[in-house]
């Protein structure tokens, strides 16, 4: 398996947008072969701080936008070629439309699974 996982920095007032941008890129990712599955994240939730995550205590809940949204895609894919091929055409259809969303542009982690 070889997967990315890619951090966004979204605009605070182009969320319906971009969130409207995953579901068409997660369904045309889907459909294209040796992609086995495509998530998206919003980021809604913070740890106090280790102690709380020792202690078991629930995380905490972001209640307002400050700066910018963060986003996370975690995408699962057959082998590197997969990717290769298919984050190509996902960059032609979809590239401008990404840019308009985001304050940055994103941070990328690729790699194979060890386990």
């Amino acid at each position: 398996m070889f997967n990315e996982i890619c951090i966004y920095e979204a605009k605070p007032t182009k969320l319906d947008e971009i969130e409207v941008l995953m579901k068409e890129v997660a369904e045309f990712y889907l459909q294209q072969d040796g992609v086995i599955d495509v998530q998206y994240i919003k980021r809604t939730h913070r740890q106090k701080d280790f102690n709380a995550v020792k202690n078991g205590e629930l995380p905490i809940r972001l209640t307002k936008n400050v700066g910018n949204v963060v986003y996370v895609l975690y995408w699962v894919l057959e082998n590197e070629e997969a990717h290769s091929r298919v984050s190509k055409l996902g960059i032609e259809k979809f590239y401008k439309r990404w840019n308009r969303c985001l304050t940055t542009m994103p941070k990328i982690i690729l790699g194979e699974n060890i386990v």
